[in-house]
């Protein structure tokens, strides 16, 4: 990870800021690492919100609003777990952008989840989503510093596909 502020994370943080755009994040396997690598950017304070570390299944569903049924039926490691943590996070945190990370890190499998399974996703203030799965090979804090790596690269890459749009229904408000 980048630590001082390069690479995606400044990026991101850069490109969020020149819109008057806010990020939240919402963490499962990643525990915090995604906030930290954010917050070591000086001035991400202009950017973000704050972050809800998920670790638990019932706080992806009573903090994040993930779906109750949703998880019982297909566990936290699920693209569309990604998808809500995502939406949940923006609205608890009232945020422009939402990020999320869930999966195995290890050492055992979950959910009948190999280890290295991961979902990384990105919601925007238009609502749509980007989600992408990851089969990532390592130890467990090797999977954990590449689901950073890769919901930051997810993020940047969403925001120069929308580089373009105006967002005409936000006034800078949150």
């Amino acid at each position: 990870m980048s630590g001082q502020g390069g690479g995606p994370a400044a990026a991101a943080l850069a490109a969020l800021e020149a819109r008057g755009h806010s990020l939240a994040v919402a963490e499962s396997l990643t525990g915090g690492l995604v906030a930290a690598e954010l917050t070591a950017v000086p001035g991400a304070s202009r950017t973000v919100r704050g972050s809800v570390t998920a670790y638990a299944t019932d706080v992806k569903r009573d903090v994040l609003g993930v779906d109750g049924p949703l998880l019982a039926e297909r566990g936290a490691v699920d693209a569309d777990v990604a998808r809500q943590m995502a939406h949940g996070v923006r609205a608890v945190l009232g945020a422009d952008w939402g990020l999320a990370t869930t999966g195995v890190a290890g050492p055992e499998p979950q959910d009948g989840k190999a280890v290295g399974t991961v979902f990384v996703a990105v919601e925007g203030p238009d609502g749509t989503a980007a989600v992408r799965e990851l089969s990532l090979d390592g130890d467990r804090a090797g999977i954990r510093a590449e689901s950073v790596r890769a919901v930051l690269a997810l993020l940047v890459r969403e925001l120069a596909g929308n580089a373009g749009a105006k967002d005409t229904e936000h006034n800078g408000g949150n």
